[in-house]
Order: C-alpha cells, then sequence, then structure tokens
C-alpha cells in the first residue's frame, strides 16, 4: 500500500532514518512500509541531495509548455496594444499572423489572458443590440457601388474651435476615403471634400446619407444643390429611412471607433485634430485588421473607380418625344399658362417631360424621378402618385 494518508512528510523521513540505520535491507524495508523499491530509493536520493525539502512532493506541472507565448511576442504584443490602444485580441493576433507568416501565433484567448494580466483591457457590460437589417445594403457588391457620407457629431477642441468631421467610406470594402473637419456641417464647405474624393478616387455609382442638410432636404422632391450636383455627374443619392440610422450602420460602426481613437480628450487646436483624423484615417485603410472582411485592412479590398471625374459637368439628355424646361429662379418653370414648382436646388437647370396617358407628364430630372404633373398644374411626388392609382383602382 502507498505511504499513509496521515503523517506522509514524517513517514518519509522515518523510512530513510530506518535505512541509514543499516538494520533493514530495502527489500525489507519497503514491504514493511508498503511502497515499491523504485519508490524507496527514490526518497533516499531526493533525502541526499534536498535533506527534508527532498520529501515533499513536487508539482506534476510540466518544465516546458509547447504553446508558452515566447518573450519576444509577449512584447510584441504589449508593444502594439500600446501602439493601437483600441485593438482587441482578436485585430492583435490578425495583425501578428500577416506580420509574421508561416509562424504559429499564441489564440486569441491567450493574448486576451496577457492584456488583462498587464492590465490593458477593462471589461465592460455586453449592451443588446438590434438585429442588423441586410437592406440597403445588399447592393454594395464590389468597390465603388455604394460610398457612404455623414457628418461625425460635432464637438470642440481645447482653443474652442468647432470641430465637424465629414466622413466617407466605401460601403464595399470600408475603406474611408475622406475624414475632414470643416468649418461647417453644410453644401458650401462639403462640395469641396467630395471633389476632391471624386478626383482622388473616381466617381461612385450611389452614395447613402441620412436626409438630412446638405444631403438631403424637407422638399418634395428631396434635393439640395449638393445632391443636384451628384445627379449630373451619374451618381446617384440614395438616402436611409428616417430614423433608422442602423440602414447606415457599416458608417456608423465606423464612428464609433473615430470617436475612441480621435475625439478623447480632443485635440488642442483644429489644425492637431486634424493630424489626428489623418492618422487614424491611414491606420484604418492600410494596418487594422477589419473583421468584417475577415480580418484584413480595407486596402486590401479597395480600388479606384473606373469612372473619372470629368472635366466639364453636362447637362441631363432626354428623349426626343419629351417636352423640356428651364427651371428659372424660385425653383419653377412654365407649363402651359401656369407656373409649377419644381425644387429650388434646380434653380438654372433644365427638366424633361415624359408623356402619360390622360394628358398626365412624369418630371425627371436627368435620371432622378420628381413626380407626375397633373392637369392642374401640380406635381405629384412619386409615391402620392402611386398612392391615388391604387386608390383609383380600387374604385374601377
Amino acid at each position: 500500500m502507498p505511504w499513509k494518508d496521515y503523517g506522509v512528510l514524517e513517514e518519509r523521513f522515518r523510512f530513510v532514518d530506518e535505512w541509514n540505520s543499516g538494520d533493514e535491507n530495502m527489500a525489507e524495508l519497503c514491504r514493511v512500509y508498503g511502497v515499491s523499491r523504485k519508490t524507496g530509493y527514490k526518497w533516499v536520493e531526493r533525502y541526499e541531495m534536498r535533506g527534508m525539502d527532498g520529501l515533499r512532493d513536487l508539482s506534476r506541472a510540466p518544465c516546458y509548455h509547447p504553446n508558452e507565448v515566447t518573450e519576444e511576442v509577449e512584447e510584441e504584443v504589449l508593444a502594439l496594444r500600446g501602439k493601437h490602444a483600441f485593438w482587441g485580441a482578436r485585430k492583435i493576433r490578425a495583425w501578428l499572423l500577416q506580420a509574421h507568416p508561416g509562424e504559429a501565433m499564441p489564440v486569441e484567448s491567450t493574448i486576451g489572458s496577457l492584456l488583462k494580466r498587464n492590465g490593458l483591457t477593462v471589461s465592460r457590460r455586453r449592451r443588446r443590440s438590434a438585429r442588423p437589417a441586410s437592406e440597403p445594403l445588399a447592393h454594395a457588391g464590389g468597390p465603388n457601388t455604394v460610398w457612404c457620407a455623414d457628418f461625425k457629431g460635432w464637438f470642440r477642441t481645447g482653443d474652442g474651435s468647432r470641430i465637424d468631421p465629414l466622413t466617407i467610406t466605401d460601403a464595399y470594402s470600408r475603406y474611408l476615403l475622406r475624414c475632414q473637419a470643416v468649418k461647417a456641417a453644410d453644401g458650401l464647405h462639403s462640395k469641396p471634400i467630395f471633389e476632391a474624393a471624386f478626383r482622388e478616387y473616381g466617381l461612385p455609382e450611389r452614395i447613402r446619407t441620412d436626409n438630412g442638410a446638405p444631403f438631403g432636404s424637407n422638399g418634395d422632391s428631396g434635393l439640395t444643390a449638393l445632391s443636384v450636383w451628384w445627379i449630373k455627374l451619374g451618381i446617384r443619392p440614395e438616402r436611409i429611412e428616417p430614423g433608422k440610422p442602423e440602414q447606415n450602420g457599416r458608417h456608423e460602426r465606423m464612428h464609433r471607433t473615430l470617436k475612441q481613437a480621435t475625439a478623447a480628450p480632443p485635440a488642442a487646436s483644429r489644425r492637431r485634430q486634424q493630424e489626428r483624423f489623418n492618422a487614424f484615417r491611414w491606420e484604418y485603410n492600410q494596418e487594422r485588421p477589419h473583421e468584417a472582411l475577415g480580418q484584413v485592412p480595407p486596402a486590401t479590398l479597395y480600388r479606384s473607380s473606373t469612372r473619372s471625374y470629368p472635366q466639364r459637368l453636362a447637362e441631363p439628355e432626354y428623349p426626343g418625344e419629351w417636352e423640356r424646361r428651364r427651371v428659372s429662379a424660385g425653383g419653377q418653370f412654365r407649363w402651359r399658362h401656369d407656373m409649377v414648382f419644381a425644387a429650388h436646388a434646380l434653380d438654372g437647370e433644365r427638366v424633361g417631360l415624359e408623356p402619360l396617358e390622360d394628358g398626365h407628364w412624369r418630371v425627371w430630372f436627368g435620371f432622378w424621378e420628381l413626380g407626375v404633373l397633373d392637369e392642374r398644374a401640380k406635381i405629384w411626388r412619386p409615391d402620392q402618385w402611386a398612392k391615388r392609382q391604387r386608390r383609383k383602382g380600387a374604385k374601377t
């Protein structure tokens, strides 16, 4: 039988003491204590080497772990976290795998434990989130299919300057095309930023925004000077539903990362704040692994558009059988003996009127449908006209 459960250390010492007395041989002594001769010799040898401490049980943990993080990797993980304060274990591991292809790297849980052990993580309460909508993002199937634009909530720098960051991203690759502090969130200050992006990257097919100025208006057409310019460039304005920011969720998620990295605390001046934005944009595009992209940075997926920014802005063309009218100051055009209101943003632009049945005309600005003109010289919005037609069909 093995050593007795009580006084194990004393039992082992008595065994060694009796062996050292020379009165008993090893085989007989081991039979008395109920242990094997191998065990007996082991404790004698340990006692001779270390005394009483040698009779204590040793740790069974292995001296070497094959998956143990090396000191070099640990230092690199801590340095990476120090440089990118908001990168978690998943992004750090993805970066390490890209930086050291073919080498074994610690798993996410190991990196997370390493960060926690060094006091670099803070536990936070999980918040319930709504299920993300799949529309209207389903058609963003390649670079420059859809760009997303918005203003990040304004704040002030240390010297009191107001910062309104205008951000533009490519919905497919998440590439941050622009992150620029403008003096005011209006069309006058926004247009040069979009023009610079168009000249550098070409033209997208659509630009998705919310419904606020300078992207949309509360008029029936929803057009602003900025969106009219986009339409003339062949870009379709695409607006999310009011009160549903999740329809532009990819852009909103980028804004949360932008705020964490650049706005707390604000920089001392507008110039210093823009330097932060520029540094964030480079890191976000070129270096930071993106989970939704399979842990690669957006620059690996983004390509410039094949549609270049034109040297001259052309007027919209309409089929030969359509009527054409020039919109005058005040957003109106003459029709028969009346003045018809189209949109203030269309001042000086040419609209086309497509003939329909019963003396009605569908009014277009380029490819953008303004509505249907009835015999009373009133333009009904497309959704209003469709509802009237459904009611008319139900009555008949």
